[in-house]
């Protein structure tokens, strides 16, 4: 599984981090991204798919 986050829309809520927080980076605005190049280990391919599914503005996408 490879996830990546749409600078564009990415809004700041930083869900994705407080779900799964070795796979995301936030700045100081709370804006996300990926750590690394988005992939994401077996182990951590559910809570992946929770942040996902969490994101009030659909800006991330598994990417696979």
């Amino acid at each position: 599984m490879k996830i990546r986050v749409d600078p564009d829309r990415c809004q700041g809520h930083a869900r994705c981090f407080g779900l799964a927080p070795e796979l995301f980076e936030i700045d100081d605005y709370g804006l996300s991204t990926v750590v690394g190049d988005g992939r994401v280990p077996p182990e951590l391919e559910e809570r992946a798919r929770l942040a996902i599914a969490n994101c009030p503005e659909y800006a991330i996408d598994d990417c696979s």
